[in-house]
């Protein structure tokens, strides 16, 4: 903590790009609306105009144009990266490293090996490490874990979740292109898909075997509004089947682009009773989320408003800001009470190890068994 008494969580940020890019979009704005518990003290990001230019427009005190002085520096309690996933390997390691406390974008690493590294470090530093699963953090996820917990559906026979991937679809903009090239580890699985698994698994438990298929249905797509076709050498089409730990059956479809249709659905369907999560988009980390639900007598679904307690964060609108505020809420505790709110890099290995596993199952055709 910083001398003199002020007990704020001081916060550098790996990525802070004055023009665009999450850190503008989501971490800063959730963090200033959480001035009681956090100060933005540092940024960084690769060119000196740029910092210059972020510090000034984001009023951050210290702006480096690397990362290196960032983590090293002892105005910075966490560090913030929210940079591509080609890079989360280097500027997470620098950070633990250097002791600092860390929150990383998710994906956690490139890949399950990177995140392996990355968690047997953290875990060796003995530093708090949390991966940007922030769709864990929304109201209403938060909200139908409690839900299930306490019997509202019974004992869950089996969940369906089907969502567009929103990227991935025939136009992108110049900035997320490296989405659509499966080497930079940033793919509709690990991102739209990731997320809204990961949520599931939150609420219903981990996934005990699976099986999968995938292909990419767009071999090309284009670049804002050019006509110029790039090659799309991700997959577009993630279809998995398996069972979770307790049994119950699982079924997850997300595809590429938007649907005129839905966007997404998650229902889960138990003895007792019925619930379905919608939104207008298929990434829960950002969409705003609506439950319904039915039990007992009911014959149909209801809204089922959620409740205020569910609100960690002071309200943000709708937007990228609002789970990442929720998420630094509970993190904030983890960091001054020694809490276990927050998903740890191991947590965050687990749901790579599962993303994996999807990959294998539809690259070899077998079904995989997680343990």
């Amino acid at each position: 903590m910083s001398e003199g008494g002020d007990e704020r969580i001081r916060v550098g940020i790996i990525g802070a790009s004055p023009e665009r890019g999450w850190a503008a979009q989501a971490h800063i704005p959730a963090l200033k609306s959480l001035a009681d518990a956090f100060e933005i003290t540092a940024l960084s990001t690769s060119r000196r105009e740029s910092a210059d230019a972020a510090g000034q427009l984001f009023g951050v005190p210290l702006a480096f144009d690397n990362h290196h002085d960032l983590v090293k520096s002892h105005a910075v309690d966490v560090v913030a990266i929210t940079v591509k996933v080609p890079h989360h390997l280097e500027l997470a390691t620098a950070a633990l490293e250097a002791g600092k406390a860390v929150y990383c974008e998710w994906p956690l690493g490139n890949g399950l090996a990177e995140a392996e590294r990355l968690a047997a470090l953290a875990r060796r530093q003995g530093v708090l490490a949390v991966p940007g699963l922030q769709a864990r953090s929304a109201p209403a996820v938060a909200y139908v874990r409690d839900l299930v917990n306490d019997g509202y559906v019974g004992e869950v026979l089996s969940t369906t979740l089907i969502g567009s991937g929103m990227g991935w679809g025939p136009t992108v903009e110049p900035f997320n292109a490296y989405l659509n090239d499966k080497r930079n580890g940033a793919t509709m699985l690990s991102i739209a898909g990731g997320h809204a698994i990961d949520a599931l698994c939150h609420c219903l438990g981990e996934v005990r075997e699976l099986s999968a298929t995938m292909t990419s249905r767009r071999t090309s797509f284009t670049i804002g509004q050019t006509d110029d076709p790039q090659p799309m050498t991700t997959d577009d089409q993630v279809c998995v089947t398996g069972l979770l730990a307790g049994g119950a059956a699982l079924s997850v479809h997300y595809r590429g682009g938007y649907s005129r249709g839905t966007n997404l659905l998650w229902e889960i369907n138990g003895t007792d009773g019925d619930l379905q999560v919608t939104s207008a988009g298929g990434q829960p980390q950002i969409f705003e989320l609506t439950v319904h639900g039915g039990n007992g007598a009911q014959s149909s679904l209801e809204v089922l408003p959620v409740p205020q307690q569910y609100q960690w964060s002071p309200p943000q609108g709708s937007g990228p800001s609002a789970n990442v505020a929720q998420a630094y809420a509970r993190f904030a505790r983890d960091y001054r009470e020694g809490t276990q709110l927050c998903p740890t890099f191991d947590d965050a290995v687990t749901r790579h190890r599962m993303l994996s596993a999807i990959e294998t199952a539809a690259a070899t055709g077998h079904r995989q068994v997680l343990g």
